[in-house]
């Protein structure tokens, strides 16, 4: 009786801290996002939104079945259906606090599944590391295939970035290594200098299940699989961009290749602030100016994606804090009678 209420307490709280992220991302936007906000919607080919929500779901999915083949080397095989739900809990909680969902959604599956957290932190740190690694390589790609319209504002973007401080790019890169590289060996020290630390010895402890979680990577049994996945939702996230264009008269000329540009800032853009909101349209905006985008269609375009986007990931997000404890009900149902805690 004790478990089942302090479910029901826990389920209560997550669902009103889901409730707040919603009201958090409106209060957010200013009079003029939210008027911009609303004339993208009122304007735009609702036939043309389907699609897209259907290819950013995909993609989630994907992502969801990626992860899953992470922890195969770890001995894990949890449920799709889990797997899932609690990553859309994760992109609803890094709409407000960036990375903290990384961590939420560990903590879910964990305790839905009887998992080690640390060791699924590990999984999700190779995950970042490699979608950073592709990013990478979409921008080199997306230069390379127009250099002429967009090589410009890359190099103006660079010398703006190399300018603010007075340092060129490149001292500040070593200027960084350095700070990194100290920072490592002075925790190292205190690790041989204090390692019967309580604290240390838990942090310990933590690093050796992330690292466990890193050599997952090494021993995947589907590589292919993995590749295939990730191939697959960038390929939606470029999609859901180039289709985009069509639901706007002022944009529906738009090629690939201005889709490719508006993806590489984009992405930047969720980063820069929570779940993107207010730089999310602004890049996208200055994106596509460089293809004689009118400044205020662009930005009504970038709130028209942000929106849809932002949208699927608060409903889904909702849902999935809804349904995980029904989902999981049974199984919590067969673990109190085998251990006698309904009796």
């Amino acid at each position: 009786m004790r478990k089942r209420l302090f479910s029901i307490v826990q389920y209560i709280i997550f669902l009103g801290g889901g409730i707040f992220l919603v009201w958090w991302q409106l209060k957010s936007m200013t009079a003029g996002d939210k008027t911009e906000f609303y004339h993208a919607l009122t304007n735009a080919n609702y036939w043309l939104i389907i699609p897209i929500i259907t290819m950013s779901l995909a993609s989630h999915l994907s992502r969801s079945m990626r992860w899953k083949l992470l922890m195969e080397p770890l001995g894990y095989s949890p449920r799709l259906k889990n797997v899932f739900a609690v990553t859309m809990v994760g992109y609803l909680v890094n709409s407000a606090i960036p990375r903290l969902g990384e961590i939420i959604k560990c903590t879910f599956l964990a305790r839905y599944e009887k998992l080690k957290t640390d060791k699924l932190v590990g999984t999700i740190i190779v995950e970042r590391t490699f979608d950073v690694l592709c990013y990478i390589v979409f921008i080199a790609i997306t230069v390379l295939i127009q250099i002429d319209t967009i090589g410009g504002m890359v190099s103006s973007k660079l010398k703006i970035i190399t300018s603010s401080t007075g340092f060129p790019l490149w001292a500040k890169i070593l200027i960084f290594c350095a700070i990194f590289i100290m920072l490592l060996l002075f925790i190292k020290f205190l690790f041989k200098k204090f390692p019967g630390n309580r604290i240390i010895f838990k942090i310990n402890n933590f690093l050796k299940g992330i690292l466990e979680g890193f050599r997952s990577i090494r021993n995947l049994k589907h590589r292919k699989a993995f590749i295939l996945h990730t191939l697959f939702i960038w390929l939606m996230y470029l999609l859901q961009i180039y289709v985009g264009f069509s639901a706007m008269e002022g944009t529906i000329h738009l090629s690939l290749k201005a889709a490719c540009s508006v993806l590489t800032l984009a992405t930047l853009a969720m980063i820069a602030t929570p779940g993107g909101i207010g730089s999310f349209p602004f890049f996208v905006m200055q994106t596509l100016v460089v293809y004689s985008i009118p400044a205020s269609l662009g930005k009504a375009f970038g709130w028209l994606i942000w929106g849809v986007s932002t949208g699927i990931v608060i409903i889904a997000g909702l849902l999935a804090l809804l349904l995980l404890p029904y989902l999981n009900r049974k199984k919590y149902e067969i673990s109190s009678v085998d251990t006698g805690e309904n009796l």
